[in-house]
């Protein structure tokens, strides 16, 4: 079985990318899984239904930024992989309050990939040949796309946002360490998740709980906004993969060539809650408002995948149809989850005005 034996720190593994990751890895492969997770506001342990009490996983309560309680983690698990999915990630949050981010997401993977190599130098010469450090980074770094082309791995970084900097800077930091320290390092830039267990505050989570209440759907300018859709899933998947095939000192972007405007997603969101759970009142369609765009808003981003499609055989299993009426059916189905969000005091007033 893949990984059979080895021990696999997943940080931020109590987050919607992270959680679903540890879910594959526990479902698909013979894995130890460490789960270290700060729990800050977006993290879920209800997100890992399963993990709790299986003989191959276990959670450790940690943040990645505070060095001693780090080593203290490599010295007792003795990991052979980290893949680090820890990082603040909302962009209108980044605006109202950016030094989070550069704390978390360049300072914490400084401190991670400072922990990893002091480990890694300790391991025997088997065991380092083998150890790998996977980064799990976003396409916000390379900025805008015009109308046309996508971005590569070749794609100069030019990140608009405080979240796009703080991750383009964590970016180099791992490449960095593998230049300079030899420390073996892989990384995946990826287009926006979806799917079960996303946090509420992001598109179409968002979209999905505003729309069973019937209350209004705000969707940022004009709407025409583009993002390339990734079933959560899938890039679990991929990152599965680059973990036990990818190259030491490779990048590999990760989409699915689903691009859609913001417009567009929210009217489907929209006939898919008409379809499952009629309101009985006018289509949400009519609910669908246009509201003040967030500055410095990117216009369009888009991948290409053809990397890891070639050099790995990766392809997505859902298209964004089939990946959206999944998301949007959970949501309906697992009130709950969501409902426990909002009860335990998320605010789902508007930030990010700057």
């Amino acid at each position: 079985m893949r990984f059979d034996g080895t021990t696999i720190f997943v940080t931020g593994g109590a987050g919607f990318i992270g959680s679903a990751v540890i879910r594959h890895l526990l479902s698909d492969s013979g894995a130890r899984v460490v789960n270290v997770d700060k729990l800050t506001y977006a993290a879920n342990l209800d997100s890992l239904q399963g993990a709790a009490g299986h003989p191959r996983y276990a959670f450790e309560q940690q943040c990645i930024r505070e060095s001693a309680g780090l080593q203290s983690l490599f010295e007792k698990y003795q990991p052979d992989a980290v893949m680090n999915l820890a990082a603040e990630s909302h962009v209108d949050r980044s605006i109202d309050g950016p030094a989070e981010f550069i704390s978390t997401n360049v300072v914490g993977t400084f401190t991670l990939l400072q922990q990893a190599l002091h480990h890694w130098r300790r391991l025997t010469p088997e065991k380092r040949a083998r150890f790998r450090f996977l980064h799990v980074s976003t396409d916000e770094v390379f900025g805008s796309l015009g109308p046309s082309g996508l971005f590569t791995e070749q794609t100069p970084y030019a990140p608009n946002s405080p979240y796009s900097a703080s991750k383009a800077a964590s970016d180099h930091l791992v490449r960095s360490w593998r230049e300079t320290y030899g420390l073996p390092t892989l990384l995946t830039n990826c287009s926006n998740n979806y799917g079960p267990y996303h946090f509420p505050e992001k598109l179409i989570p968002h979209m999905i709980i505003r729309g069973l209440a019937n209350e209004p759907l705000p969707v940022y300018g004009d709407g025409g906004n583009v993002r390339d859709w990734l079933y959560v899933a899938d890039h679990a998947d991929a990152l599965m993969l680059v973990l036990e095939r990818g190259g030491v000192g490779e990048t590999y972007n990760i989409g699915a060539r689903c691009e859609r405007t913001n417009l567009d997603v929210v009217v489907r969101i929209c006939d898919l809650l008409d379809e499952i759970l009629p309101s009985g009142a006018a289509p949400r369609r009519d609910l669908i408002s246009f509201v003040t765009d967030r500055p410095g808003h990117d216009r369009r981003y888009a991948m290409d995948p053809g990397k890891i499609e070639r050099e790995l055989g990766w392809r997505p299993r859902e298209d964004f149809e089939s990946g959206l009426a999944k998301t949007v059916r959970w949501f309906c189905d697992n009130r709950a989850w969501w409902q426990g969000i909002l009860d335990r005091g998320y605010r789902r007033a508007r930030i990010g005005l700057g």
